[in-house]
């Protein structure tokens, strides 16, 4: 790997604040497989996008910040460039020795990396010798820095993307039993393909968020002002009455943290869940329905959750999310934590490391859980899980 150049996609769309990092969960994930080239004396290229700049450049979506965060990490310099391709960058690639590390802009800056645009593709490996695609995030995006690239270099996952296809895809291929799942979000229009996929594999699927009004709907309950899909009534009756895989296995709400709107210091009321007054929203889940999640998930082997359960970014309506996430973490269970929304829920409770594997997708872990095939994956040599 000596004088090798590595190119390497990462995902560190991390949210920022005035040009501070609020959490860089994404980055410390990465840092093994750097750490890993760098000891090789392999000279690392770093790609990421942040944000959607729509392929203009927007200063408040430049990659400084990340690569400082970086380099206060793994205690060396990273070199920032104020390009992602183009003759500078060459010369800065060039003059690179062994173990040196150089992050390039937000390759999004370019029209060419969303449109998977062959010749943009074609510039970016020009850069390097080895193409270690390590951001499982961006997986199911068939982008040039993603997909793309990989027509012109040899391409191999890197040490976070490989734990990410072994964990989620032995969930696919040879899942543990007792399984469960827990599938929380606001729209089965958004996960009918997980949960029918996740019906066929799983003993218990317990369904909470906004979701799970359609549901409860489906079975004549009255939900009040709640969110429910009425197009998507009929899918739910049919996962209820065994149209897809375990149906059985479904495990809804018993009670709900109703108030009339999702804002801060408004009037909250917990009812049964044949009791919502027609006047109310349901926007969380109740203590009985917490308990009777975590009673499905004792003696499991393990547990899949995906999605919060109420509409956590707004207190007091995290109180179920949290109070499950704490009774997972005690658990036997090996835990699997699907991406996005509920990641930030369980770091905001420090309770993220006290999960067996925390997913670093979002849209990813979805459509792996679906069963899709993610482009980033599929233009991998090493792509098989196991």
């Amino acid at each position: 790997m000596a004088g090798r150049r590595v190119l390497v996609r990462v995902d560190f769309n991390v949210p920022l604040e005035d040009g501070r990092i609020l959490d860089d969960t994404r980055i410390r994930e990465a840092v093994p497989t750097i750490k890993d080239l760098v000891e090789r004396n392999a000279r690392v290229i770093l790609m990421t996008h942040l944000g959607r700049p729509d392929g203009e450049v927007d200063e408040k979506a430049r990659t400084t910040p990340l690569a400082e965060r970086l380099s206060e990490l793994i205690g060396r310099p990273v070199e920032h460039l104020d390009d992602c391709i183009g003759a500078q960058v060459e010369q800065a690639v060039g003059a690179m020795h062994d173990g040196d590390i150089i992050m390039l802009e937000n390759v999004r800056f370019h029209s060419g990396e969303t449109k998977n645009d062959p010749e943009f593709a074609r510039q970016l490996a020009s850069l390097g010798d080895l193409y270690v695609n390590d951001a499982f995030g961006t997986a199911h995006r068939a982008h040039a820095s993603t997909a793309g690239i990989a027509h012109y270099l040899p391409a191999v996952a890197g040490l976070l993307m490989e734990r990410e296809i072994r964990t989620l895809g032995k969930v696919m291929s040879d899942p543990p039993h007792p399984l469960v799942a827990i599938i929380g979000g606001s729209k089965i229009s958004t996960k009918i393909g997980v949960l029918r996929s996740l019906l066929e594999r799983v003993d218990r699927l317990c369904v909470g968020g906004a979701m799970a009004c359609t549901f409860l709907k489906a079975k004549g309950l009255s939900m009040g002002r709640s969110l429910v899909e009425e197009d998507q009534l009929e899918v739910a009756r049919s996962l209820l009455s065994g149209g897809s895989g375990r149906a059985g296995g479904l495990v809804l709400p018993l009670d709900a943290v109703v108030a009339e709107d999702a804002r801060a210091g408004v009037k909250t009321e917990t009812v049964a869940i044949d009791s919502v007054p027609a006047d109310m929203k349901v926007l969380d889940v109740g203590p009985m329905t917490v308990e009777r999640f975590l009673q499905t998930c004792d003696g499991a082997a393990a547990v899949v959750w995906n999605g919060p359960l109420g509409v956590y970014e707004v207190p007091p309506f995290d109180h179920g999310t949290d109070a499950l996430a704490h009774g997972l973490a005690g658990s036997d269970a090996e835990t699997i934590i699907g991406g996005g929304d509920l990641v930030a829920a369980l770091e905001k409770q420090h309770l993220a490391e006290r999960m067996s594997f925390v997913s670093t997708g979002g849209g990813a872990t979805l459509e792996f859980l679906e069963g899709k095939t993610l482009p980033g994956i599929a233009a991998l040599q090493d792509r098989r899980p196991g």
